[in-house]
């Protein structure tokens, strides 16, 4: 494998994780948030509140991979 096909396939796995960022993300903030819940009684915000912070970090992360420079 050349160097293009290299970088090709790099660039292609780091497209493909986009679609897990999101559900992942927002899985963890609403996991996190339920269990402080459960912690603290504070039912639901908590969990919205972790569930926000992992919606946001997800696109925090999606516009970090959009703003990448193209090939060297």
């Amino acid at each position: 494998m050349d160097d293009k096909e290299g970088r090709d396939f790099r660039q292609m796995m780091e497209a493909s994780s986009i679609g897990w960022m999101f559900p992942i993300a927002m899985a963890l903030g609403f996991g996190w948030g339920w269990g402080m819940d459960k912690l603290f009684g504070t039912k639901p915000w908590l969990t919205v509140v972790f569930t926000l912070f992992g919606v946001i970090a997800a696109f925090i992360n999606l516009f970090r991979f959009a703003s990448k420079d193209g090939p060297p």
